[in-house]
């Protein structure tokens, strides 16, 4: 199906409204996972139900966008101080399109590198420790979605 089929005749107020579907769009999906957002249900509905058949089964059933979304925004902002949350990781553990932060730029693992993230897509390479412990951007949920081998999306995992 055509997007604009899907969207045929939807009528939309202005863009961002506070409480209303959130229209997001990133560079690819590992950037979309780091900033903890799943597949949308409604442009991307094959993806998000493979996602939700997976979150399901790391996460004892709990399906549907409402319990994953209040899970996700858990383990992305901190409920006290609104900041962004990080967890560490060992290296070694970290699937590929994880994003981690190195000396406070953000960096997607990609097998034994680590490679710069900007808005114009990724730059400066440098090698992935291979020990040690990484400060890691992309919610700790989505990381085990990333471990299952989410690929083959309709958005690029890269």
């Amino acid at each position: 199906m055509c997007s604009s089929d899907l969207f045929k005749g939807w009528q939309r107020g202005p863009m961002m409204q506070p409480g209303k579907f959130t229209e997001l769009f990133f560079l690819d999906e590992a950037t979309a996972f780091a900033a903890g957002h799943r597949p949308c249900a409604l442009c991307r509905r094959e993806d998000y139900n493979r996602f939700g058949a997976i979150w399901a089964g790391l996460h004892g059933g709990e399906a549907g966008a409402d319990p994953i979304d209040l899970r996700l925004h858990g383990e992305r902002v901190d409920p006290e101080t609104h900041a962004h949350r990080t967890h560490g990781a060992p290296y070694d553990s970290l699937p590929d399109a994880a994003f981690v932060l190195a000396d406070g730029d953000p960096y997607l693992v990609l097998g034994d590198r680590l490679l710069l993230w900007s808005p114009s897509g990724y730059a400066a390479r440098r090698p992935r420790p291979a020990c040690g412990t990484a400060t890691v951007i992309t919610p700790p949920s989505l990381v085990e979605v990333l471990r299952t081998g989410w690929a083959d999306a309709a958005v690029p995992l890269l």
